[in-house]
């Protein structure tokens, strides 16, 4: 095995191991697949993969160098990231629209656009800061700087569509029927527990050194 092979490989089990970590992405995710609905969750999916689209492109145009050597530049992505988390975490404990009106009422699929529940997977995942580093670790400590544009293209789609599919698939599992019915009691209360941690990784977030 070559070096190029033995760097994809490592690339592909580091990247594999990354997404299916809880996290933030993992966290909006479950949010809003509970929160709304499959085609919202999958748009949320989206935007997460959109985000790793985004991290891809500067670290292809090397702008990953500039990052790591700025270190304001990551201060304010993690502190943009922070509030964002922060804002999710609260709109969890927030009257839902329709609440008032019938209190066990679920949530009309409307309440949120399927270009908002995009943003919110697309800002999550472009304003974490963890994120940020692994593409700059990945660029520039793993990936040889001989490796070819299209081996590092080909690097960037494999990345993104290993977030899409599994945050599509953990979508698909939220809102299958049986999961809805099984969680249907509970889901108020899951809503707030996830809202919850969305708040505790943003406070943490915004608390690290």
């Amino acid at each position: 095995m070559n070096l190029l092979d033995q760097n994809m490989l490592l690339v592909g089990m580091v990247t594999v191991l990354a997404v299916v970590s809880p996290g933030p992405d993992f966290a909006v995710i479950v949010r809003n697949g509970l929160r709304y609905d499959r085609q919202r969750g999958l748009a949320t999916a989206l935007g997460i993969a959109c985000g790793v689209v985004v991290h891809t492109t500067y670290a292809l145009l090397g702008l990953s160098y500039v990052v790591a050597k700025y270190a304001w530049v990551l201060e304010a992505v993690r502190y943009a990231g922070a509030v964002y988390l922060l804002w999710l975490g609260v709109s969890a404990f927030l009257p839902r629209k329709g609440q008032a009106e019938q209190a066990d009422c679920v949530e009309e699929s409307d309440s949120v656009s399927v270009c908002g529940a995009f943003r919110h997977g697309f800002f999550c995942n472009l304003l974490n800061p963890k994120t940020m580093l692994f593409f700059i670790a990945l660029f520039t400590q793993v990936i040889s700087p001989t490796t070819s544009l299209t081996a590092k293209v080909g690097i960037g789609a494999f990345i993104s569509l290993t977030h899409l599919s599994w945050f599509a698939f953990v979508v698909f599992v939220l809102t299958d029927p049986r999961t809805v019915k099984l969680f249907d009691r509970w889901r108020h209360r899951l809503e707030k527990v996830v809202g919850a941690c969305l708040f505790g990784l943003g406070a943490k977030l915004a608390l690290d050194s």
